[in-house]
């Protein structure tokens, strides 16, 4: 079987298996460690192993390359992206800086290092009410998300300017969703991700990451929920809850990208120890002093 292959040269090449909460059941089973991205870069970094496989998008494993520099870092498909990742460069929040001299850049974990490290410090969507918060700027400059950006701007006083990016599966729920879902499913807690627009927002009963919604899942009285985001998550969320019941806020929420790796890819990639993935040391060193500032608070 490909999984006995793979677990045998995991275990040849002293390898650690990342896999995103979003990817494919498949490869939730052959994983160590399962969880949002940074809290996988950072199980990594904290395990004593000479290779990381990350079953992610791009993002996720060059912050992991950055927490992890001494050790080969491995991306299965480097197809697999972040589409709103995409949406800013370096070169925005470069302009970005001039046109606000007084902000502060607080930079979404879901972007590439590069723009990682032009900002002043990282935030997840867990901890982006608390990074705000703990700084001394009146002004915060928001990257990449305007939804997360406005979920923000709703917990703080601070003025907030969001840059124009979004996650396509998140920004396709509507509020109308939220309603129909509720009449399919009325005892039904509804939980969405930060990513997802206001107007979802306000209409959720609780609103986390990935993490956050297993933890919250495990620990409520609810037997059922209504899951605002990618479906993959739903997969997680049944594994650890298999007494509960998990409902899509709305069928079709597919992120492509999530699910470009499959099981032969990772055969490859711990046969050949590519596609590896590495960040220019100058690009790292600055891009961890924001993730370090983070994880500080």
């Amino acid at each position: 079987m490909i999984e006995e292959e793979i677990l045998r040269l995991k275990e040849e090449r002293n390898a650690l298996i990342l896999a995103h909460n979003y990817q494919p059941p498949e490869l939730l089973e052959i994983a160590d460690h399962c969880g949002d991205s940074l809290e996988l870069s950072r199980a990594a970094a904290a395990t004593d192993c000479d290779v990381v496989l990350f079953c992610g998008v791009d993002f996720m494993a060059q912050t992991a390359a950055v927490l992890s520099p001494e050790k080969t870092v491995i991306l299965p498909e480097t197809d697999a992206c972040c589409p709103m990742s995409q949406m800013i460069r370096p070169q925005d929040v470069r302009s970005l800086k001039k046109e606000h001299p007084g902000a502060a850049v607080v930079c979404y974990v879901n972007t590439s290092a590069q723009v990682k490290a032009e900002s002043d410090i990282c935030c997840t969507s867990a901890n982006g009410v608390a990074v705000v918060n703990s700084l001394p700027e009146k002004e915060i400059v928001f990257i990449p998300d305007r939804n997360l950006a406005a979920y923000v701007a709703s917990k703080t006083d601070k003025r907030i300017i969001a840059w124009p990016g979004f996650c396509h599966v998140h920004d396709r729920y509507r509020a109308q969703d939220v309603l129909a879902a509720r009449t399919l499913h009325p005892e039904a807690e509804v939980l969405v991700h930060p990513e997802c627009r206001p107007e979802v927002v306000d209409l959720a009963d609780g609103v986390y990451s990935t993490s956050g919604m297993a933890k919250h899942a495990r620990a409520s009285a609810a037997s059922e929920f209504i899951i605002g985001t990618e479906v993959g998550m739903i997969y997680r969320l049944v594994q650890d809850n298999p007494d509960k019941h998990f409902f899509p806020l709305k069928e079709g929420t597919v992120c492509l990208d999530m699910k470009k790796i499959t099981l032969k890819k990772v055969l490859r990639s711990l046969e050949t120890l590519q596609p590896r993935i590495t960040v220019p040391e100058q690009v790292a060193i600055r891009a961890k002093k924001a993730i370090d500032r983070m994880l500080a608070i």
